[in-house]
């Protein structure tokens, strides 16, 4: 999924969009003369940042970059204002698609789910004080992408993004897969159920990575929970089956144990090249009620492939007297990036902002 060999010369051009450059023409950048920058650079003129970024108003979409292929987006770069980072909408199109397969607030798609900065340095996500969002989830096309911001608040965003590709034969492999990223959230969590990740996709793929904003809606130990993964058939027409891959416990997904809990600090924020616990927010005293974490999942050197459907839930347990399990009716908001060999795939349906807010 990921070249290793960066000494390998290959017949490619690279390529960026930027509001300084929207179209990612070659010698296309530093010729704005008018934009967010128009007004310091005024004394400066031409090719002094004059359009360093866009203003998108509510309820608009945004097209943040149209790319004909074949080709591959390699990196994403993107700050706003932390109070956008819910209700600003990123989507990807690929192949002329007319639904998205991307379709994720920008926050969680880049693991910062609860609208307050927590650093995260991982292999194919880094975000960078105060808010430097960076992806290098390779994204490759065959014939086109199409990238888009909506703004569901209420006020207008500015946004500085920049997105940098390769073009030509040898950007997309004949092998590769579209990358699709989902988002779901229970809010709070129906009793006795599990959390959808992901539900009912179809046609041959890898699951490369789970991000999870957790709120915890009770005292105690919250992640006694399994993740499973149904693959190729294990669930039936009724939704009846057991999963092919299960885990043990929350924490022990996200590559922690015991709770996360070093004696004498308790809760232990880490952030690795593919997991981390990265984000703890603790009550106050005042507003904030409720502990709240982001945790991420990299599967970058241990996809789950599939050849025909997956499915994957989590469980919210904590535990009740006499030592047994009690079901959490937890704000859970799940992002799910898996790789597919077609360019659409079923989705839940778009969230509106009220399903977005960070209470």
């Amino acid at each position: 999924m990921f070249r290793s060999d960066i000494a390998a010369l290959r017949p490619v051009a690279t390529r960026s969009i930027s509001p300084e450059n929207f179209t990612g023409e070659k010698g296309g950048g530093g010729r704005a003369v008018e934009g967010t920058g128009a007004g310091p650079a005024r004394d400066l003129g031409t090719g002094w940042k004059v359009s360093p970024s866009v203003e998108i108003g509510p309820g608009e979409t945004f097209d943040m970059a149209r790319i004909v292929g074949p080709g591959r987006i390699t990196h994403v770069w993107l700050t706003t204002h932390t109070d956008h980072w819910r209700s600003l909408l990123l989507r990807a199109y690929w192949d002329g698609a007319a639904e998205p397969a991307v379709e994720v607030p920008v926050g969680d798609f880049f693991g910062q789910g609860w609208g307050e900065f927590a650093q995260l340095s991982s292999a194919t996500v880094a975000v960078n004080p105060q808010g430097g969002f960076n992806s290098y989830w390779p994204m490759p096309f065959r014939e086109a992408a199409h990238l888009t911001i909506e703004n569901l608040g209420s006020e207008t965003a500015v946004v500085y993004y920049q997105v940098t590709y390769e073009v030509g034969e040898q950007a997309a492999e004949d092998s590769a897969g579209y990358l699709h990223a989902q988002w779901r959230r229970s809010n709070p969590l129906p009793d006795r159920t599990t959390h959808p990740i992901l539900t009912g996709v179809e046609g041959q793929g890898h699951y490369v990575g789970t991000y999870l904003a957790w709120g915890v809606n009770s005292s105690g130990w919250w992640g006694e929970g399994e993740i499973k993964f149904y693959l190729d058939g294990d669930l039936d027409g009724d939704g009846g089956g057991y999963p092919t891959i299960c885990g043990t416990g929350t924490e022990d997904y996200f590559g922690g144990a015991w709770n996360f809990d070093v004696p004498g600090q308790g809760y232990t924020a880490f952030t690795t090249p593919y997991l981390g616990l990265h984000q703890i927010l603790r009550p106050d005293g005042l507003y904030r009620s409720q502990q709240r974490f982001g945790m991420y999942r990299w599967h970058v050197a241990d996809p789950i492939h599939f050849a025909a459907d997956l499915t994957v839930d989590i469980q919210a347990l904590g535990w009740r007297s006499g030592q047994r399990y009690l079901p959490l009716h937890d704000d859970i908001a799940s992002t799910a990036f898996f790789y597919l060999d077609r360019p659409t795939a079923r989705r839940p349906e778009t969230p509106d902002v009220d399903a977005l807010e960070v209470l």
